[in-house]
């Protein structure tokens, strides 16, 4: 019953109804043209839709970008000079007067704490500008600090707007070229947040905060239905694929 539920909820995703819509506009479309080639447009539109939407294609994705750092260990956290996290968005809610962490950006405060209290307490580093009053790494700041971390313990990078800046910025807070630090952000986007940060610093411990990826469902017919939460990891997989080919490009 639980799978047959699922499979309901499925069939009322956003992005299942849409193409459901395309899929009937093409076959209108297709019956009413004289020229069937015009429709190769729709037809590839239609393709890259689905195949976009649906989680074989998306975990695809996701673990090509994270697979090298599917790995957590205990040593990994010790011994560190300084935790870096890096910044994911925020968002501005002014009725509330209150700017928020992305929920990326949650994720990957709370993966420091984690680090921070099971790995000695070093000092945590926060960067990123962002686009609101509110910096990411202030926002970030903010909720260590209610998670428990002493603001002593805390330090903020507020110029960097982009992962290169980051790690440039950084090491302006951090002068020892030598310092083992502690690298927290997402999976994904690791491999080209260590590749900019070993520029400036020799010894840097991935500290992945959470993965895109999962392991397949049980559930194969939802698996293959086009669903937003599958859209949008196919959509961060995407971004970091143009920004790591940008990064190339540009060094």
């Amino acid at each position: 019953m639980h799978e047959v539920y699922a499979v309901l909820k499925g069939l009322l995703d956003p992005l299942f109804i849409v193409f459901v819509l395309m899929v009937a506009a093409f076959v209108v479309f297709v019956r009413n043209i004289k020229n069937k080639a015009d429709s190769l447009v729709l037809l590839l539109g239609l393709v890259s839709l689905y195949g976009a939407g649906i989680a074989p294609v998306a975990n695809y994705l996701c673990y090509d970008l994270e697979r090298d750092y599917m790995l957590r260990q205990q040593k990994d956290m010790e011994h560190l000079d300084g935790i870096v996290v890096l910044g994911h968005g925020t968002k501005e809610i002014k009725a509330l007067g209150e700017t928020f962490n992305s929920d990326i950006g949650c994720l990957r405060v709370l993966h420091a704490v984690e680090v921070y209290r099971r790995g000695g307490e070093p000092n945590l580093v926060f960067c990123g500008r962002g686009e609101g009053d509110v910096s990411e790494a202030q926002a970030m700041a903010a909720l260590a600090q209610r998670l428990g971390v002493p603001r002593e313990k805390i330090k903020t990078e507020i110029n960097s707007r982009n992962t290169r800046e980051n790690a440039r910025e950084l090491a302006k807070i951090i002068g020892n070229k030598n310092s083992r630090l502690g690298l927290v952000t997402s999976a994904f986007h690791m491999g080209r947040a260590m590749r900019e940060v070993k520029k400036y610093f020799r010894n840097v411990v991935p500290l992945p905060a959470h993965y895109l990826y999962s392991s397949p469902g049980e559930n194969v017919v939802l698996r293959f239905m086009p669903q937003s939460r599958e859209l949008y990891k196919t959509a961060l997989a995407f971004r970091e694929i143009i920004a790591r080919w940008w990064y190339a490009v540009q060094s």
